[in-house]
């Protein structure tokens, strides 16, 4: 037995007692006649002491030898702490060391394992298996598994059952690349790594399961940020025989629970918005809304006038920052360089001062009188000492740079308090989204998305206009689920594939096998995916996902520890039948 005890359990209580703990030296400090070592493991810190007079000799000696990192095994006694350390658990108490064996050397690790450490993001993912060993991504790893845990209990408990699916599949369009693995039993074919289990959990209702769910991970070969991974995990969940409020109860259900159990917070409702008013109101489809700043559209008071830029946009439309009005112009200048950065990409920003006495300062104060501006104030919503922002330009386009400015002024203003929770429902989705550049349609989520009841006709006469029974999750401006009632029809999924773009042979080479299924008593059937990653970093109060991941990828998509993805060797590519062309 190597330990008797952990180094987190250790109380006054223990006092006299023998006990044998092992774990890491934290850090030593030798006085010359005593030694201090603090002994960490998954648990806690325990402080040893290592006193000239009462350790035997051989035992001081070794422990002159100890540095960070190093590996040991003890056993002593427990005693009293004559200055006790109230900032951990363990703070009472010490081990005076009779035993020291020393289980394994180390060498001076590249950073500190403090939670404050002295080494950058690209060190601590080389040698990510020292900066686990940090409480702050020990912490994270052990917060994930209480969220999994709760999901899986909460999913048990509604009747669900886990069923894997598998990983090596049939490359199919899901809106990313594949990553594809080559077959060397099948020369010249190719697996592909799937982007999500949609089709399996499909074949799963057909197959009779009724409620399906699976923690996996998956697969899409596409461009990363801070909250994307090229693998990540899903909560994926299927269910049949059931209409879009079924599957909305069940999952705000599961989002409530962990609200309550993770955090302490009771949300009763979680409010819905249409993904029109969602635009409308705040640019895009997943709006935080833990703060205010609306979107006020001004055409109607704003085109009026001789300002062409305003007169000749298809949308204009402004926010009304709070207690803005006092920045100099210097400020406002910045924020408009902001704006017409190549990330933005708007071509200029009107402002108006909300000044303290009722009166309007504007930088188009020579087209627009004190009564115009008054409207612009009371269509953003301002008041007195606010900051009206305005943009102008198409309407997509204006939208989403709108937004990145609204969500800059809320991280600067501190309205995005990470201990609030503000989830929110969107429906109602566009079945297809047009491809300005090719002019075709295609899916906004998937293929296997159904339309709105009694909206199937409008395919052929107005394709955009056609809702989808799809749905999003949204938690403090992320979204963190999204599903759809699927089409259960061999018709209407022939149909489908028909308006994006698949010929019958296309159809049939790609998806034959669920045509195939559905001639078998498919039953209507819907579910709904959680990001497991995003959704624990945002119950953790963290803007990304890499500490909640173990071993997570850099930006560029690769696993600097292991130096992956790497070259084969030449007979590798022989065995595969794979000739490079690079």
């Amino acid at each position: 037995m190597y330990r008797s005890h952990s180094c987190g359990e250790l109380r006054a209580s223990h006092v006299s007692q023998e006990v044998t703990l092992a774990g890491w030296v934290q850090k030593s400090r030798d006085k010359g006649f005593m030694i201090w070592v603090d002994l960490r493991d998954r648990y806690g810190i325990t402080q040893l002491i290592f006193d000239e007079e009462r350790t035997p000799a051989d035992v001081f000696e070794k422990a002159k030898t100890l540095g960070r990192e190093f590996v040991i095994q003890v056993t002593g006694q427990v005693i009293e702490r004559e200055a006790k350390n109230t900032k951990i658990p363990t703070g009472d108490i010490e081990i005076l060391v009779k035993k020291l064996t020393i289980l394994n050397a180390s060498l001076l690790p590249p950073f500190t394992i403090e939670d404050d450490t002295d080494g950058g993001e690209d060190i601590r993912m080389k040698y990510r298996y020292l900066d686990i060993r940090r409480n702050p991504v020990k912490n994270s790893l052990m917060f994930r598994h209480k969220v999994t845990m709760e999901v899986r209990n909460y999913l048990s408990k509604q009747d669900f059952i886990e069923v894997e699916t598998p990983y090596l599949i049939k490359s199919t369009p899901e809106g990313a690349r594949d990553f594809v693995v080559p077959s060397r039993m099948n020369e010249g074919e190719f697996y592909a790594l799937p982007q999500s289990p949609q089709t399996f959990k499909q074949l799963l209702m057909v197959g009779g399961m009724d409620k399906y769910f699976q923690i996996v991970k998956c697969f899409r070969d596409e461009d990363l940020r801070a909250d994307r991974q090229p693998e990540f995990t899903q909560i994926d969940c299927e269910m049949a025989f059931v209409e879009q409020e079924d599957i909305l109860t069940v999952f705000e259900g599961l989002t409530r629970h962990l609200l309550k159990e993770i955090k302490g917070i009771d949300i009763e409702k979680f409010p819905r918005m249409s993904f029109d008013e969602a635009m409308k109101k705040y640019g895009n489809d997943k709006p935080d809304i833990r703060f205010g700043m609306e979107f006020g559209e001004l055409n109607e008071v704003a085109q009026h006038k001789d300002f062409s830029v305003f007169n000749s946009a298809e949308l204009v439309v402004g926010i009304a920052i709070p207690d803005a009005a006092s920045y100099t112009r210097k400020e406002i200048d910045k924020l408009i360089d902001w704006v017409k950065r190549p990330q933005i990409g708007a071509l200029g920003m009107v402002y108006v001062k909300c000044n303290e006495d009722g009166t309007y300062k504007s930088s188009v104060d020579k087209f627009y009188d004190q009564d115009d501006l008054a409207k612009w104030a009371e269509k953003t919503g301002a008041k007195s000492g606010d900051l009206i922002c305005v943009l102008s330009g198409k309407t997509n386009k204006v939208r989403a740079q709108l937004s990145a400015l609204r969500m800059e002024m809320a991280e600067r203003l501190g309205l995005r308090n990470p201990e609030e929770f503000a989830p929110l429902w969107v429906v109602d989705f566009p079945l297809l989204e047009l491809d300005e550049e090719t002019g075709h349609y295609h899916a906004m989520h998937h293929p296997f998305t159904s339309p709105k009841p009694g909206q199937l006709e409008l395919l052929d006469s107005k394709p955009g206009e056609v809702k989808a029974n799809a749905y999003d999750l949204v938690l403090n401006g992320n979204e963190i689920g999204g599903g759809s009632i699927r089409i259960h029809d061999k018709k209407v999924q022939a149909t489908m594939f028909k308006h994006l773009g698949f010929t019958d042979e296309e159809a049939k080479a790609q998806f034959g096998f669920l045509m195939d299924a559905f001639q078998y008593g498919a039953p209507p059937h819907g579910g709904l995916a959680f990001g497991l990653d995003r959704l624990v970093a945002i119950l953790g109060g963290q803007e990304t996902i890499r500490d909640f991941i173990a071993f997570p990828k850099n930006n560029s998509g690769r696993d600097v520890m292991i130096d992956a993805p790497a070259p084969i060797d030449s007979e590798q590519l022989k065995e595969l039948n794979i000739k490079l062309d690079i």
